[in-house]
């Protein structure tokens, strides 16, 4: 592993750090932002899963997390979104590809040979980060945005027991049955409905249900709502009975202005978890 960058953020610090992936089979990066206290042990932890097009850096630099964070003594994860370099595979569409990798693990040619952000999100990076910085592997929750949404939705449904609580930023919630997902699915799982099914949180909420604390809120002047389909994960909530904070925020759009926005209750939503 190699640092990139450390400095000096709320009294922490906020590092930036790459290393060989076996899962991806290229150079990953990821932000890591250490509050004061873990200088003195190990701290609960909050991941981050970003957006198309996003790299570990944009809720680094943008989010405006880490002085919350500070405040409630929580470190804070920021993968990146997909695998990248020379030999990585790419579309020229924004959203297939570097950048959009949408938290599976591709079967399909040519994303396969590196294309496994499933696998590197749930197993190899919190292994290394557990590994080698101060973070307590048992108190861990997870947050997103729009296409990280969805990955920490169907993240947290999908391994019970791993996370205290899940909250998202105007996350795809039916990518099975909309143009933001239908497309990068088929690209990455082929023709395959029941893997499908697992990298879908309405289709989740209405099989598994949730039992960990859940918190979405979605702009609604977002410009790709009719793409996130915030309805079919509320009607899947209701459906299941599951306690849930769903929030609609008026005039609020898909920008990082409404994540810095909501980001002071989200991030306390989870410490209110993480320290139960």
């Amino acid at each position: 592993m190699e640092t990139l960058s450390e400095n000096r953020c709320f009294g922490g610090t906020q590092g930036v750090y790459s290393h060989k992936s076996e899962v991806t089979g290229c150079t990953m990066t990821f932000g890591l932002f250490l509050p004061e206290e873990a200088q003195d042990g190990p701290v609960p932890a909050l991941w981050y899963l970003s957006g198309l097009t996003c790299t570990h850096e944009n809720a680094m630099v943008k989010a405006g997390a880490q002085s919350w964070a500070a405040e409630q003594g929580i470190a804070l994860i920021f993968p990146d979104t997909s695998p990248r370099g020379e030999g990585v595979a790419n579309d020229d569409a924004y959203d297939l590809g570097q950048g959009a990798g949408f938290y599976v693990d591709a079967t399909e040619t040519p994303w396969a040979p590196h294309f496994n952000m499933w696998s590197y999100v749930a197993d190899e990076l919190p292994r290394l980060i557990t590994a080698n910085f101060p973070v307590d592997e048992d108190r861990q929750s997870i947050t997103g945005h729009s296409m990280g949404g969805h990955g920490a939705l169907t993240l947290a449904m999908n391994l019970p027991g791993r996370f205290k609580s899940v909250s998202a930023f105007a996350p795809i919630c039916n990518p099975t049955a909309g143009d933001w997902g239908r497309k990068q699915l088929q690209a990455y799982l082929g023709d395959a409905p029941e893997a499908w099914a697992k990298h879908d949180a309405t289709l989740l909420m209405r099989d598994k249900g949730l039992d960990i604390p859940l918190l979405v809120d979605t702009g609604s002047s977002d410009q790709f709502i009719d793409l996130l389909m915030p309805e079919a994960l509320a009607e899947a909530v209701t459906a299941a009975r599951v306690p849930a904070q769903l929030r609609l925020q008026k005039g609020y759009d898909h920008s990082y202005f409404f994540v810095s926005t909501f980001m002071e209750d989200h991030i306390a939503f989870h410490a209110e978890a993480l320290y139960s």
